[in-house]
Parts: structure tokens; sequence; C-alpha cells
């Protein structure tokens, strides 16, 4: 084996896990079958620097079925042509099962009902050719009814689309809900995408100067201006691997008792500490900039969690359970 320097400079644009793997994936069976390729046209044909290519061969090398040296995938390219071998695995063609089918089907049958989605032919196309692969086991799929962000207005998601594919700025006005206030920004838009059935904008936002994801369903206005809308060279894409939340080191720390029954809110919730006691209850700390909807957790939870620190946040909790009991005693008078 052989190639670049070990402990090559971090990449100049942030990617997540999904996306990389998804790229090794794909290029592992291109070089395959390209044996000797020079490493500026397989960097090229692939659409990285080579710089990106070498970097991704050199992971390659701890990739494989097993951890023995004949179970790795082997990557060369000294002298400038590139060989990857022991990877047939990997480079056979991908053949699904009909459970994969199924999904892959109820998958795009969800994207084609998307407003505004583009390819639309291409998406059926697959479709035909998934429904005549499976025959009649496709029936099952037509039966799932998959439902995206039925709040968002078709309009809304056509404009912030054209936007990012034109490069125009977007002008919102924004709910937030952890102030109940609308505000106004301009958003240079870097994607759309849709998680948990609901879909977000990322931008760089020039009101906080920094990368910020909006829910659609809380954009009360969007505007596409006539001005380049290009982000800055800081702003940098979020890993969504693990969802849309992601703590801030100015973020408030808030601190909480979960006592059994209520421990799964540090599996669940990204947490930055966790004390286990021997009773079996758990201290943790987290950050938020939002504390409705961890007041609306430790509603949830109804006892088995309480907040800790800091004061405010707790009185925020009792005054809403307060004013939730008196509306109940309200309607039984």
């Amino acid at each position: 084996m052989s190639g670049g320097p070990a402990g090559s400079q971090a990449r100049r644009t942030q990617e997540s896990a999904t996306d990389r793997l998804s790229r090794l994936l794909t290029m592992v069976p291109w070089l395959v079958n390209r044996q000797g390729i020079d490493l500026a046209e397989a960097a090229a044909g692939l659409g990285v620097t080579e710089r990106q290519l070498e970097d991704d061969l050199q992971l390659l090398f701890m990739c494989g079925y097993g951890q023995m040296p004949d179970e790795l995938i082997d990557a060369q390219w000294e002298g400038g042509r590139v060989f990857v071998t022991n990877a047939d695995t990997i480079a056979r063609p991908l053949r699904l099962g009909v459970d994969e089918a199924l999904t892959l089907m109820v998958g795009l049958r969800a994207l084609a009902a998307v407003p505004g989605i583009g390819e639309r032919d291409a998406i059926e196309r697959a479709l035909a050719k998934l429904e005549q692969a499976t025959g009649a086991s496709a029936d099952a799929a037509a039966r799932v009814d998959v439902a995206i962000d039925e709040g968002v207005a078709a309009e809304l998601l056509a404009d912030a689309r054209r936007a990012l594919e034109q490069r125009r700025r977007l002008h919102l006005r924004y709910l937030v809900p952890s102030r109940d206030e609308a505000t106004e920004r301009d958003v240079d838009p870097m994607r759309v995408v849709n998680l948990d059935a609901h879909w977000y904008l990322e931008g760089w936002c020039h009101r906080a100067q920094d990368t910020r994801l909006f829910r659609m369903d809380r954009i009360e206005r969007l505007e596409v201006l006539d001005v380049d809308g290009t982000p800055p060279p800081q702003a940098q894409l979020r890993d969504l691997d693990a969802g849309t939340f992601t703590a801030r080191e100015d973020d408030l720390l808030v601190t909480l008792r979960l006592l059994p029954g209520a421990t799964w809110v540090s599996d669940y919730y990204p947490v930055e500490s966790v004390e286990v006691h021997d009773d079996g209850s758990q201290t943790v700390g987290l950050r938020t900039s939002d504390t409705a909807w961890l007041r609306r957790l430790l509603w949830r939870l109804g006892g088995h969690g309480v907040v800790v620190s800091p004061p405010e946040v707790a009185d925020e909790v009792r005054h809403g359970a307060e004013a939730a009991l008196a509306a109940y005693a309200v309607v039984d008078g």
C-alpha cells in the first residue's frame, strides 16, 4: 500500500459521515473497473479534488469485512496511477431484497408528492422499474401513506428552492417559539432538507452572523431578493445525522434530575454530562437555546424529571404546570 502523507489536513468544506460513506460506496466499484487510471483523471471523474481522493483512498485502507490484511481493501496510487483490489464484495452490483425495494418505493412516492420537486419523470421511471421487478409485492407499498409536513405551503417551498438554485438571498419573517415573537432576517440559503417529517431551510443568517436551521412551518413570510445569496466562506453545513439539534457554547446550561423511568431522556437527547446515582436516578446537564421544548418535556415526565438549575427555568416549569392545573379547575367547576 502507498499514498499521501498520514494525518492529512482537514477538508475545506464540512461533510457529514453519511455523505462521505455514499461517495466511498460509489467510488470503489468505479475505480475497480478502471484499474490504473491516472490520479488526476480519477479525481475529475469522481468530482473531487486530488487531495480529497487521496484522503478517501487512505480511509479505504481501514475498510473491509474483517480485520486481517487479506480482509481489507488494498488501494495503491504510487506513481500517479490508482489501483483498488480486494474489494469484490463492495464492487458487486447492488441487489435489493423485497423489503428494501418496498421501502424505497414508499420513499419515492413520498418524494414525488413534495410540492415543487424536480426530476419527477426520473422518480416515476424508477418507481415503474421497481414495480415491475417486485411484481405483486408492489401493492403493499401503494397502501402506505407518508405525510411530509403538510403545514408548509407549496409556494413557500418552491420559492426557497428557487432562491437556492439561483443563488438569491431570502428575507424571512420567522417565528421564534422560545420568545413567542417574530424576527426579520436576511438569509443566504445553503440547502432545503426534510427531517423527521418537517421541512427545514439551512442558510447563513446575517442577523446571527452564523449558520442557522429554520423550520419552514414557522416562516410567516418569505421573499426572494434580487441580491446575490452566495454564503460566505465561513458558512458550514451542519452534520444532521444525529438530528436537527446542535448545542452551542453560548446556549443555556440546564441541570436535570431524572428519576428511574425518565432516564431515557439522557439517551434520546444530546447531553453534556450524566451522573448515575445508587437509586438508579441520574443528574444530567444539557444546553439549549429554547426552553419551550424543555418545559413540555418536563411536564410530560409528570414529576419524574425536575430542574435543578438554573432557578428561572425551574420557575417556568412550575408556573406553566400551575396554569394548566388552574385551567382544569375552571373547566371542572
